[in-house]
């Protein structure tokens, strides 16, 4: 297999786009008082307060991260050939597996933190990837 960078040229930007807005819109509902808000505070001792200094920093950051995200997933689905929502899914599970689950756990051990904000953290990724694997395999 030869190494081809062509796709940097010739990939769905509205598909990148849309997939960082899901991740997005995911991470809103996620870290929301309505799913994990409470606990994931909880867990990393974080004191709930009216103000919300830096939330606008946070959101704009979070993006920019979820367009990385979505951007390097496409590399992926594209070097991978995947053609289906389950092959880009199935790329969104092994990068997950990879990159998040054997790196988040272990930090997780080392820094002393609860499990429960590793299955918090690391469940966002995992369903994340699953579902920006599916698009960007099908709407290349």
């Amino acid at each position: 297999m030869d190494f081809s960078i062509h796709h940097l040229h010739h990939f769905n930007h509205l598909a990148v786009l849309v997939s960082a807005l899901i991740l997005w819109i995911l991470g809103a509902a996620w870290y929301s008082p309505a799913l994990f808000a409470k606990p994931w505070m909880r867990a990393l001792g974080i004191v709930p307060s009216s103000t919300k200094k830096g939330l606008a920093t946070g959101m704009i950051s979070s993006f920019i991260g979820d367009l990385l995200v979505a951007f390097a997933l496409l590399h992926v689905v594209l070097w991978s050939e995947a053609s289906t929502w389950a092959a880009g899914a199935f790329i969104g599970f092994l990068c997950w597996l990879g990159f998040f689950a054997a790196t988040q756990f272990p930090q997780g051990i080392y820094e002393s933190r609860p499990i429960k904000l590793f299955f918090i953290n690391s469940g966002y990724w995992l369903v994340g990837l699953l579902l920006i694997g599916s698009l960007l395999a099908v709407w290349q």
